[in-house]
C-alpha cells in the first residue's frame, strides 16, 4: 500500500510539473506584484496623484481621468479637461502602465515620469504650469516637509514631482487574475467556455499583438490592417512622433488586463462593449468574422484578465495642510 501511494504521488508530481512547463510556455505571462518600490516616494506620489491643486482650476487631479475605482480610466470616449474642454483621445488605463513599452497612444513619453509631466501643463487637461505647480506645493507646509524627507532637499522641482507620481503608478499592477491563476497551475480557475475563448484568441492571431505580461502594450500596430478604420477622433498616431508617413494610424497596442473595466474601447472610445470591440478587431485586423458563440467565448476569456484592483485609501493630508480650494480664475 505504501509503495502504491508513493508511486501515485510521483506520477502526480510529474503531471503537475509537465503542466507547469506548459503554462510557462504560454504567450501570456502572469502579472507580477509590484517590487523594488521606494515606499516614501510612492506615498508622496499617491498624495500628488489625488491632489486637484496640481491643476489651474483646483478641481482636476490625475485620478480625474485615470480613476482607480474605474479600472484606471474614466469610462468616457475622451476625457474632460480644463473649462470642460473635451480631450482629443481616449484616456488609457494607468493600471499596469509600468509594463508598457512607452506612454500615451503614440508613445511620445518614454516612461511614466515623462508622461506625468504632460497633463499638468497641457492647456486642455490640467492647464497649469510646472513653475506654478512647484510654487503651490512649496507653499503647503505638509508637502514642503515631505519633499524634504524624501529628497533631502529644501527645493521642490518638477522632476521630483513627476518622479513621485511615477513611483506611485508603478504600484498599480493587478496580479492574481483568474487567468493568471490558471497560468500558475490552477486547472479549475477557468470554465470550458473561457478556455475555448483563449484557444480561439490564440488561433485567430489576436495573440500576435496582445501577448506578454500586460497582454499588449509592447508594440505599435496600424489600426485597420485588412480594412480601414473610420475613427471618431482625428489622431494620426505614431507618425506624430516619428514623422514617418508609414507610422500613420499606428498606435501603441493597449493592454487587455482589466479590459472589462476600461470601456469604451480603442483610441477614439468608439466601441462601447467588449463584444463590439472583438467584432471590429476581428474584421479589421484579422479579416475574420466571429459568429455569436465565438465572440461570446473570446469575451468570456477577456473577462478572466481582471486582476486584483489597487486597494487604496484616499490620502489623509497632514494637519498643517490647508485644504481650502484655491481661488484660481478660469480665464
Amino acid at each position: 500500500m505504501k509503495s502504491r501511494t508513493t508511486g501515485a504521488a510521483v506520477v502526480l508530481a510529474c503531471v503537475l510539473l509537465a503542466q507547469g512547463t506548459a503554462f510557462a510556455n504560454e504567450p501570456i505571462q502572469p502579472v507580477k506584484p509590484a517590487r523594488n518600490i521606494d515606499l516614501g516616494l510612492a506615498e508622496l506620489g499617491k498624495k500628488l496623484y489625488f491632489d486637484p491643486r496640481l491643476s489651474r482650476s483646483g478641481f482636476i487631479s490625475c485620478n480625474s481621468c485615470h480613476n482607480l475605482s474605474m479600472g484606471g480610466t474614466d469610462n468616457i470616449p475622451t476625457s474632460i479637461g480644463h473649462k470642460w474642454q473635451q480631450g482629443p483621445i481616449n484616456a488609457p488605463t494607468v493600471l499596469n502602465s509600468s509594463l508598457n513599452i512607452a506612454q500615451f497612444w503614440d508613445g511620445r513619453a518614454a516612461d511614466l515620469q515623462e508622461q506625468a509631466a504632460g497633463p499638468i501643463a497641457n492647456p486642455k487637461e490640467m492647464a497649469f504650469t510646472h513653475r506654478l505647480t512647484i510654487d503651490v506645493l512649496a507653499s503647503i507646509p505638509g508637502y514642503a516637509r515631505e519633499f524634504k524627507q524624501v529628497f533631502a532637499s529644501d527645493e521642490i522641482t518638477i522632476d521630483e514631482v513627476t518622479a513621485a507620481i511615477a513611483e506611485f503608478e508603478k504600484t498599480l499592477v493587478t496580479p492574481n487574475s483568474r487567468f493568471d491563476r490558471w497560468l500558475l497551475g490552477d486547472t479549475n480557475a477557468l470554465s470550458a467556455q473561457e478556455l475555448a475563448g483563449y484557444t480561439l484568441f490564440k488561433e485567430s492571431g489576436c495573440i500576435a499583438c496582445h501577448n506578454g505580461e500586460a497582454v499588449g502594450g509592447n508594440s505599435y500596430q496600424k489600426m485597420g490592417v485588412v480594412a480601414p478604420y473610420q475613427a471618431a477622433v482625428d489622431a494620426e498616431g505614431r507618425s506624430a512622433v516619428t514623422g514617418k508617413d508609414s507610422d500613420r494610424f499606428s498606435f501603441k497596442v493597449p493592454t487587455l488586463r482589466n479590459v472589462e473595466l476600461t470601456y469604451p474601447y480603442f483610441h477614439d472610445g468608439a466601441a462601447n462593449t467588449l463584444g463590439e470591440a472583438v467584432d471590429i478587431m476581428g474584421r479589421l485586423q484579422l479579416g475574420r468574422t466571429f459568429d455569436a458563440g465565438q465572440n461570446a467565448s473570446i469575451v468570456a476569456f477577456l473577462k478572466t484578465l481582471t486582476g486584483e484592483q489597487p486597494r487604496l485609501l484616499l490620502p489623509i493630508l497632514p494637519p498643517s495642510v490647508d485644504t481650502t480650494p484655491r481661488p484660481v480664475p478660469f480665464d
